[in-house]
Order: structure tokens, then sequence, then C-alpha cells
């Protein structure tokens, strides 16, 4: 309406103008309704003269100045005086108005609004409706409209431009326009940024669009496309001035201008960069998470709500022992054992009624060509599930229903749990047998020993010579059982030596012929270049004939027993049972039979002591047993297959000796001593006997003495060393028992070489000779003598230590 108005007042005065042309010649009516239309309108008007004298002024522009001063002129030029700049503004219209030119501007009565167009414009003829004195006198017209909503309205219009422009500017996208040329007509900030510069080095300089791009369209492309032909989207490279390179998608619009010369472009461009870190974050941890679920030391199965497997790992897979097709989509329960898949199902529903994990329980799998695999199973519902399945058995693992179950291994545990325990058990059973085994030895040396001492007076042919060799020969008997309980519980003395296991098999063939009888064949078969083993040649035949009796007696109708020797690489360990043999060069000796078997239930326990299937009377349950401690305290292994109706096959793996030189310098050693052992057992000097047991003491010392000895005696560690400290006697040997009450015979033997380092001494003792030598300090030179002892091995020891010292 305002605007109308205003046309309105520029046609008036444009009709006043034209009237002032015309001169005088108009009529009193004509001026009448000119000055009526001079009054009409919302437009402020007032003519001036050029001095400043109001001429004729109408009620707009009077309301307009409001009346503060002496006319309205001053009064006008007053309401601007509140604003520095404002005054400055009406004050150039007013010299303007002076000076007869013509002005405009835009001013506000207060800070904001309203504002006003303020026009001066000079009359060059009078106004017939003006009063002036001079018709000629020059003129000044004086338009004042109001134009605050116009001033509104561009306002809001810059406000809308500039926020229009902050997000173009600032947008997470960018923005662009280039001409045909390709010269940027608009980047926005975003944009600038990704190429590192800014958006005035862009717009109006020398760079286009080609010169962003990392490399150019192939084919044939326009200078504002940056892409081939007439495509309109696409991904590019773009390079910045700086020289930063990033992916980009962009897609574009060409507008062509109205006269159809020109063109520009509409382009949007989104940073690739992001979103393909943000993949290669996902892939990343995709694969991050697929290597901890395939190489997790657990098992790991995913189950769908139906129970049938969806997803398992590889630690599953080895537990189950199937390949991962064999029991995708399988029920669950089919990998578990029959009795079991009852629990196991029943366990697993409780987590589908709502419980969001049980406790862990064990359970044994089914493992395919094996024996069954024991885990420890813990379940929960995956994140996400209901619990509440439909059993379509379509829900896998990604669709947040189902089950995760993990699952430990607690295979080997079990079996380390039951090797410790038989190794508790046995080692239990090895004390005691040890510790008996060591009363007995004292008991049978006395009694070997004073046999001995009476066949000195009781020659062949004597009533009495009889009866003491059935006593000597009842005191071995016991000795070797005694030497049979040492072997199991591992105490005994070996002296081992690099031996052929051929040979001895060779040595030993025509004995187990004569033990297995007639109706059974013996069938050796030896490996070629078999390694040499470092062993008790007495304790090896003993452990082989122990298991060749009992191969005959297994076979009572007959039948084929067969050794079988051959070497053997492992490049792991070995477990059987409870045992584990580590991996290393090993002589294997098999001995085999076709005899009944032995049920599987005996096999866990046929090297326990005293543990036997014969009649009563027919064995004492050792043999086995004392096979076993032979081979583990040579450092050996010895396993056992069989079953009922099959035979037997007992397989013992002995450590190889390197050495091929100290075979042959062993056994030189082994011969020199026995010819220095044989022939007169006499000699001459001092020994000094310290032994508690009264029997052994007495029996030692009278056979010494029959030898021809000096021999000093002594009940105690403490009495021994109050001999030695005497200065009359001389003792050239001393011969100790090593356990003792109070000062045992190591103990004596430290304080000995305090004052006497040169002493030469024997130990004697119903225990291993392993049994005290972490005792004796490192580098000290101690002969053993294992209990019992006849009296020609006494003096036999004795001789040698004091002639080879």
């Amino acid at each position: 309406m305002f605007a109308l108005l205003a046309a309105g007042g520029a046609a008036l005065a444009s009709r006043i103008s034209s009237l002032q042309a015309s001169g005088r010649g108009r009529t009193d009516g004509e001026r009448a309704m000119l000055a009526s239309a001079f009054q009409a309108g919302a437009v402020g008007r007032m003519i001036t003269g050029r001095d400043g004298r109001v001429v004729q002024v109408n009620a707009v522009f009077r309301h307009l100045a409001g009346g503060a001063g002496k006319d309205e002129l001053e009064s006008f030029r007053l309401r601007f005086d509140h604003d520095p700049e404002m005054a400055a503004g009406i004050r150039k219209l007013v010299d303007a108005a002076l000076r007869g030119d013509a002005a405009s501007a835009e001013l506000a009565f207060e800070p904001g609004r309203p504002w006003f167009l303020v026009q001066v414009m000079p009359l060059t003829d009078a106004d017939p409706a003006a009063d002036g004195p001079d018709s000629g006198e020059k003129l000044v017209k004086w338009v004042v409209e109001d134009i605050t909503e116009r001033k509104l309205a561009e306002q809001q219009l810059r406000d809308e431009q500039a926020n229009l422009s902050d997000f173009m500017g600032s947008a997470p996208i960018g923005f662009y326009s280039v001409d045909q040329d390709g010269r940027f007509l608009y980047a926005n900030a975003t944009l600038a940024e990704w190429l590192g510069c800014t958006p005035a080095d862009l717009v109006g300089s020398q760079v286009r669009l080609h010169d962003v791009l990392a490399e150019p369209p192939p084919g044939a492309s326009a200078a504002h496309s940056p892409f081939p032909g007439a495509e309109s989207r696409g991904d590019v490279t773009m390079k910045g001035p700086g020289g930063r390179r990033f992916q980009a998608s962009i897609v574009q619009t060409v507008v062509a201008s109205g006269d159809g010369r020109s063109l520009r472009t509409r382009s949007v461009v989104r940073d690739l960069t992001p979103e393909r870190e943000w993949r290669e974050a996902l892939h990343l941890s995709e694969q991050r998470f697929q290597s901890f679920f395939e190489e997790a030391p657990i098992g790991i199965a995913l189950i769908d709500e139906g129970g049938r497997l969806a997803e398992c790992n590889q630690a599953f897979l080895t537990m189950v022992g199937r390949p991962l097709r064999s029991i995708m989509g399988c029920p669950l329960a089919e990998l578990f054992s029959a009795g079991e898949r009852s629990t196991v199902v029943a366990r697993l529903e409780q987590i589908k009624s709502g419980s969001d994990m049980i406790a862990p329980f064990e359970v044994n799998l089914r493992a395919q060509g094996r024996d069954k695999k024991m885990a420890q199973l813990y379940a929960r519902r995956m994140a996400g599930g209901s619990g509440n399945g439909s059993g379509s058995g379509e829900a896998g693992p990604g669709s947040g229903s189902g089950m995760i179950l993990h699952f430990i291994d607690l295979t080997e545990q079990k079996s380390l749990e039951a090797q410790f325990a038989q190794s508790q058990k046995m080692q239990a059973i090895g004390q005691l047998a040890g510790g008996v085994a060591h009363d007995f030895n004292n008991l049978l040396t006395a009694m070997i020993g004073f046999c001995d001492l009476l066949l000195l007076r009781h020659k062949p042919g004597d009533q009495s010579f009889s009866d003491i060799m059935q006593i000597k020969q009842n005191a071995n008997r016991a000795a070797n059982l005694v030497r049979q309980l040492l072997a199991f519980s591992r105490q005994q003395t070996l002296q081992p030596r690099v031996l052929n296991i051929t040979d001895v098999l060779a040595e030993l063939s025509n004995l187990l012929r004569r033990l297995i009888g007639e109706n059974i064949e013996l069938k050796m078969t030896h490996g070629r270049d078999l390694g040499l083993i470092k062993v008790d040649q007495g304790q090896l035949e003993q452990v082989i004939i122990n298991l060749a009796v009992n191969a005959r007696d297994a076979m009572a109708g007959g039948g084929r027993l067969t050794i079988q020797t051959s070497n053997v690489s492992t490049d792991g360990p070995t477990r059987r049972e409870h045992e584990e043999m580590p991996p290393g060069e090993y002589v294997a000796i098999e001995v085999s039979d076709t005899g009944i078997g032995i049920p599987k239930e005996n096999i866990a326990r046929i090297f326990e002591p005293f543990f036997s299937t014969k009649e009563v009377g027919s064995g004492t349950g050792l043999g086995l047993s004392t096979v076993y401690g032979i081979v583990r305290q040579t450092g050996g292994f010895i396993f056992v297959d069989s079953a009922p109706g099959e035979g037997a096959k007992f397989t013992i793996y002995l450590p190889r000796h390197q050495s091929a030189k100290a075979a042959g310098a062993t056994a030189e050693a082994e011969s020199e001593a026995r010819e220095r052992s044989a022939g007169d057992l006499t000699g001459t000097g001092t020994i000094l006997l310290v032994e508690d047991e009264d029997a052994v003491r007495v029996f030692s010392a009278r056979a010494l003495r029959n030898k021809g000895y000096q021999v000093l005696e002594a009940r105690s560690g403490e009495a021994a060393l109050s001999l030695l400290n005497s200065e009359s006697n001389r003792v050239d040997l001393l011969v100790s028992d090593v356990v003792m009450p109070h000062m045992d015979g190591p103990t004596l033997i430290r304080h000995v070489r305090d004052k006497r380092p040169e002493m030469k001494v024997i130990f004697i003792s119903g225990y291993t000779e392993d049994k005290f030598r972490d005792q004796i300090d490192a580098g000290e030179h101690i002969h053993f003598l294992p209990k019992p002892f006849s009296l020609k091995q006494l003096a036999g020891k004795v001789k040698e230590v004091l002639r080879d010292g």
C-alpha cells in the first residue's frame, strides 16, 4: 500500500512541476485542486525556498516535523540530532537544498525505526499554489516517505542471505559453482578446507576446476565438468593448491543463463575419506574380533534358538575332532556323550526359560576317532536374545538370539590330576617300601654275614654246613625281594654302563627260552644301527625276564613271544595313560605275546605293587612294579597296549646314549675292577667302623679282623669323632652307616674332613646312594657299599679302596 502511495506522490509532484512550467495561466479551481492533491496521501511534502524559508507544507510533513523548532524544516532537522550519523545526513540534505541540488538519504528518527526516505529536488518555476512574494522565486521540494517496512524486509533478506551463506560455508559437505570456463564463481569454506586453502584462493583467481583434480577426466571433458562425457556424478580424487589429496564424490547440475551464451554449475562435494576410514576401521574391528574368536584357546560355539550349531571356532572343532561341515547345523546335544545329553539339554533349557547365565558344569564331548574330551561348559544367552525362541532355527549368531557356549578343555587337567593322584599313591607306597627295605637290609646283612662267618668254621661235609647254606639261601631270596621293593620305589643302587641292547638280548636269549618252555615260540627282531643305552645290565635283564615270565603265564596253551628293538625319534611329547614322555631320541624294546590279554580296567593298575590277577601263591605282585621302577629310575618309560583275547605288548623306551667311546671305556674300567677284586681279600691297616645296628657292626668287625685289619668300633657319629680325636689312633679308612640317630654319616664326614681331609671313606646303607649324595660337598670322593652285603663283598670293597687310594 505504501508503495502505491509513494507512486501516487511521485505522479503528483510531476504534475505540480508541469503546472509550474505552464506559468500562471491556470484558474483558481485548478489551483485549488493542486493544493488539495498536495495535501493528500501518506507522503510528507514540503516546498521551501533555497534560503530555507518554508513555502508550503502538507499535514503529513508537519506531523513528522513535530513542531520542535521555529518552523517545520527546523523542527524536522532537530528530530535527527539524537544520532550523529543521522544529523550529518539531514545537514547534507539541507545544504543540497540551499544549493538547489537534488539529494536523498535514508534516515531514522530513533535507533532501528522508523526509517524514512528523504528526498530534496529543485523546482525551476514557481508553483501557482505557493504564496511566495516573488513568482519567479526558485523553490525546493522535500518529499518524506516511510520505508520502515521495506528496510525490515531488506534486513530480513540480508539476514536470510547471511544465514544461507553461513550454512553453505560451514556445511559438512562442500559446495562450489564454476562457469563454462571452469572458473570458480563460488566455493564454500568446507570445500576450501578440504583442499587446504581458503575460498578466496579459488574464487576470482586463476585456479580452474581441472586444477583441483589429481587426474584429468579421461577422454573428452568440458572445462566445467570433472567427469567424462555427459556424466553428472561420480568419484574423483581432488588435490588442493598445497598438494593435499582426498577422495570425493561429486554430484552437479548445469544451469544455463537466460541468453543461452553462458552457464554455471551447482556442485555438491562429499569427502569420502571419513567414510573409507570408518569402513577400514570397521573391517579391522571385524578382523580383530574374528581373530579373537578363531584363535581363542577355549572352544566357542554359538547355537540358535532351535539348539543347532550356528558357528564355532577352531578350538571347539579340535575338541570334537570333526570338520566344520560335518557338525554345522546339527543339534548340539549330539556332540555330547549319550548319558549326558539329557543333563546338558536341561541346563540349556534354563537359559531359554529366562536365566541369562547358568553355573558352569563339566561335560564329556564325543571326540570322533579318539577318547572322550572332558570340558567345562559355560553357557549364556546372547545379548539381545529374547529367550523365547520359536525353534525355527533361522536365527543365526548375528540375529541377537540363541546362546553362546564356552568350552574349557579339562582333558589334560583331569589327566594331570589322575597322574598326580597316581604319583602320590605310588610315592606313598614307595616310601613305605623303601623304609621297610632299609630295615630288612640291616637284618639281612647280619643274617648273611653271620652265615658267612659260620661257613668259615663249617666246611662242606660238616653236618651244619647244609643248614647254614639253607639259612643263607633264604636270606638271599629275601634280599632279592627287598631289591624288588627298592626297584619299585626307585631307591635301589644302580651301576649303569653303556650297552648295546642287541648284545644284551643275545646273551639272555638262551635263558629266556628255558624260562618260557618249549610250547612257546621266541622270536627276536633287532633294528638296524641301534643306538647305545646306559643302564644297569643286571636290572635290564631282570626287566626282560619279568616281562617274559608274565607273557609265559598268559599263554598257558602255547603261543609266541616276540621281542623287537628299534630306534625311535619323537618331535613332541607322547602321552599314555598318566605318563608323558618328552620328545627325544630313544631305543625301543617291544615285548609282545599272543596270550589272553589284559582287561581295560586292570591296565591302569598293573604297575601297582602287590596287584596281581594270578591265583594266591602264584606270585608276589611285584614283577611289573619292579619293571616299572627300574625303567623309570633309568630315565626311561614303559607303555602297555592290550585288550582281552588280543595279547599284550609292553614297549620300553630308553634314552639313547650318544657317546660310543664311553661304552668301551666303561666296560674296560669294570673289567679292571673285577680283576682287582678277585683273589686274596686280606689286608692291613686300621679301620674305624661306625654302625648303630649292633648285629651289622659285630659281623662287619669280625669279618674285617679275620682278613687282617685292625678295627675300631663306634655305635654313633659322636663316638666316632671321639675316637678320631685321640692322637694315639691312626685310622686309614672310615666305614660308616649313612642313617644314624643324632649325627648321620654325611655330617660325620664333614667334621672329619676339617681335621683329616685325606681320610678315605666307605658309606654303607640300606638306601640308595642317591639318597645321601646331595648331602655331600661337591667334589667329595665317597665310596658306597649297599646293604645287604656278604663278607666277601665287604672285604673286597675295603681292599679296593685302600689299594687304589
